[in-house]
């Protein structure tokens, strides 16, 4: 038999291509010679890319035998993720590969901001000597305020407490248990911008952390802090970081990433760059020759498993391994109920228990408890959520997960409950089913309120005191400003006691739409979900 074709599209270390070992036939093509590339996928199994090669809908298509994409990297915008897994194609990266140089790289933009490295530098190398202009402050005793406590935020912490530091935190998701072990003390966002030196931010970036520290924020950070970016363009408001910077609301700023890169001329990102009070990079997170390294031999490793029809690590749009076609339209279930267990939880997560009820008691359902992870960590934390890792992530947090499976289904075929204990001690639990022949994918209890409500993109869950008129309250809220409801369900368990709304609706609704309407109805739990896709 001929072995199976492994494309290398870029330049990789050669430890890749050791790692890859003499069970491939290996080959080479320029990923950014566009008709060369087509051509080289027409028999390839695999291909492994960096940043530079776009494997969209066209190259999946010229690709009948492909069976895995592999960026040698963390991020995955040139690679079409949606049309590869409708192909069956496995899409893998190294999420881990570049948690430590992101990490150092903090670090350096912290001690830039401290010392006024580049500026004294440049100024030094244009024959000036100016050692009253650059007096600094030294990290000793200050405090460093890290928004985003997962793996890379945990790195910062350790590094810059070397440095005799106070670290505190901000992560909803993060328990306090797992922070005093890091020797971090857990705040609200407001308190640790009061409170730090220094703030970086590590946090993925989803709808709801977009601009997630603007004019507001800066408004409550000394004038002598400093803000670090090395995470994601956007999750600072570029426009009124400028503004802060130029008013003295703020000292400083440290960026890696820009919301257009490189910085668009004219726009407000290239604004930023003539500022004497910041240090800029152009997105170096990863540029290490060790995480390049480590990038490509972690996707070798993953190319062989997949090409072997192993359990893939960093897969991130399919499960490896055997998985039950009675089981497998399950999975995409469990991760939306998963998404929907976060955004209804209002603190960190201590326990989890996947339930899974009915016909399925009679496979191997051990996928699902990595689905039910997979979903409950995709909007909360900044790594790229794969089967593998979502439980390192659950360890991470101190998070107890456990899989019950029986028989005991009265309503449905199948039904599949995530329950959870949160840190202050308040239960909450979600179900879900599939129905008929088409597998619908239904919402079908949210804490023992019994519904059933198909899964859609956009959902509000409201909890108020059953009394007559609040329907009308909302709906013509919601109505006025602009917003269709599609589909709605209320549950109670009694007249006059608490009511459970859930509404799908066709777009998402503003945050200050969001209060109006809570406020009106008294609401003791009001949530807007959005369910991302795989």
């Amino acid at each position: 038999m001929s072995k199976p074709v492994v494309l290398i599209a870029e330049e990789l270390s050669p430890a890749t291509i050791d790692a890859l070992g003499p069970d491939f036939d290996v080959r080479n093509v320029d990923g950014t010679d566009r008709p060369a590339l087509l051509s080289a996928l027409a028999d390839a199994n695999a291909v492994l890319i960096r940043s530079a090669t776009k494997i969209d809908a066209e190259a999946i298509a010229a690709a009948p035998v492909l069976k895995v994409v592999a960026r040698a990297g963390v991020g995955l915008d040139n690679v079409d993720i949606k049309t590869a897994t409708t192909a069956g194609v496995m899409v893998v990266n190294a999420p881990t590969s570049n948690i430590i140089s992101a990490a150092e790289l903090t670090v350096g933009h912290i001690l830039s901001l401290a010392r006024h490295i580049p500026a004294a530098h440049a100024s030094l190398a244009g024959g000036a000597w100016k050692r009253s202009s650059y007096t600094g402050t030294e990290l000793f005793e200050k405090t460093v305020g890290i928004i985003g406590l997962g793996r890379i935020g945990a790195l910062i912490a350790a590094r810059v407490q070397a440095f005799g530091t106070k670290v505190v935190a901000y992560d909803p998701y993060v328990t306090s248990a797992r922070a005093q072990q890091l020797g971090v003390q857990l705040l609200t966002l407001d308190e640790l911008l009061e409170q730090s030196d220094f703030v970086t931010i590590h946090m993925p970036k989803t709808p709801e952390t977009t601009g997630m520290i603007g004019a507001e924020q800066f408004k409550l950070m000394k004038p002598t802090s400093y803000v670090v970016n090395v995470a994601r363009g956007g999750l600072i408001d570029e426009e009124a970081l400028r503004e802060a910077l130029v008013a003295g609301e703020i000292a400083g700023a440290g960026l890696d990433v820009f919301t257009s890169e490189p910085p668009a001329a004219g726009g407000t990102a290239a604004a930023l760059l003539d500022l004497p009070n910041v240090v800029v990079t152009p997105h170096l997170g990863a540029s290490t020759e060790e995480a390049q390294e480590k990038a490509g031999v972690s996707v070798a490793n993953s190319v062989r498993l997949a090409l072997g029809g192993d359990l893939v690590p960093d897969a991130v749009n399919v499960a490896g391994g055997v998985i039950d076609p009675y089981v497998r339209p399950g999975i995409p279930l469990v991760e939306k109920l998963g998404q929907i267990f976060a955004a209804l939880a209002h603190s960190p997560l201590t326990s989890l228990d996947v339930e899974v009820h009915g016909e399925l008691n009679a496979y191997d359902v051990s996928v699902l408890k990595l689905a039910a992870l997979k979903g409950v960590f995709t909007n909360i934390v900044s790594e790229t959520v794969s089967y593998v890792n979502a439980p390192l992530l659950a360890e991470q947090r101190g998070v107890e997960v456990r899989l019950i499976v029986d028989e005991d289904s009265p309503e449905y075929r199948n039904v599949i409950t995530l329950r959870g204990a949160l840190s202050d001690g308040s239960q909450l639990s979600v179900s879900g089913t599939l129905t008929g022949t088409k597998q619908v994918e239904k919402l079908v209890a949210i804490n023992d309120y019994a519904i059933e409500l198909p899964i859609e993109q956009h959902h509000i869950v409201m909890l108020y005191t059953d009394r007559p008129g609040i329907v009308a309250v909302y709906g013509q809220k919601f109505g006025e400003a602009g917003i269709n409801i599609a589909g709605m369900q209320i549950a109670r368990r009694e007249a006059g006691g608490q009511a459970l709304s859930v509404l799908t609706v066709d777009s998402p609704v503003a945050d200050g739409l969001l209060d109006e309407v809570s406020s009106a109805i008294q609401a003791t739990l009001f949530r807007q979900i959005e369910i991302t896709e795989s």
